[in-house]
């Protein structure tokens, strides 16, 4: 299961874990992704999305059609057809 979400792109990044001593050993930071289903009155179906929590706070505050339309007018692939 890959860990990307399907609408920022958001994705694991490496870093380094320093202990006390200044040591450093490699580590990842994992994104926070959660599968959430939504359904988008305007398509009249329900669509199930991969996403990071930030990208459901701004689905909170736009809605999720009109996020999809401005991923969509940026030229973000996110698999959702909306016509």
């Amino acid at each position: 299961m890959s860990k990307v979400c399907q609408l920022t792109g958001k994705r694991p990044i490496s870093g380094n874990n320093v202990s006390f001593s200044n040591r450093k050993t490699k580590r990842r930071f994992m994104p926070n992704l959660h599968k959430k289903r939504y359904f988008i009155p305007e398509l009249d179906k329900w669509v199930t999305i991969k996403l990071s929590t930030s990208a459901m706070r701004t689905i909170n505050k736009l809605g999720i059609y009109e996020y999809l339309q401005k991923l969509e007018k940026k030229g973000v692939n996110t698999g959702i057809k909306l016509s």
